[in-house]
């Protein structure tokens, strides 16, 4: 599939200088995320905005934190985890988890439960043992 790169540019640009970082955000927390228009492998965020539901994980800052991005094609491996809430029906990508700045926070789509979030957890730590 051919790239979209140039018109990312510009909601790139409107996100970094027009938007202001949110007040605050919480793990277990679910987002359209701007993830944009990556490269190779990694997971785009659909166009035409190039955002996509991403699970927040875990808080670094104010303006930091790890996101798992979110898919509606239930393809199942020992890399992704089901994942639904009252918003989002999908899996979680989780060979795609990666730091984001807050300012890529869209619209809130509700959140996943505690017992869920520690299992998202455990997972991840199972695939990131080096």
């Amino acid at each position: 599939m051919q790239k979209t790169y140039l018109n990312w540019i510009p909601i790139k640009v409107q996100r970094n200088n027009g938007t202001e970082h949110p007040e605050q955000y919480h793990e277990s927390e679910i987002y359209w995320c701007y993830l944009g228009e990556n490269i190779g492998s990694e997971q785009d965020g659909s166009a035409p905005l190039y955002t996509r539901p991403a699970l927040i994980v875990k808080g670094f800052s104010k303006t930091l934190v790890w996101c798992i991005p979110i898919s509606s094609k239930k393809e199942k491996s020992k890399y992704t985890m089901p994942v639904k809430n009252r918003y989002v029906d999908g899996i979680l990508l989780l060979s795609q988890i990666r730091a984001i700045d807050t300012l890529r926070l869209g619209d809130y789509c509700g959140t996943i439960n505690n017992s869920t979030l520690h299992s998202v957890k455990r997972a991840i730590a199972r695939i990131i043992q080096i």
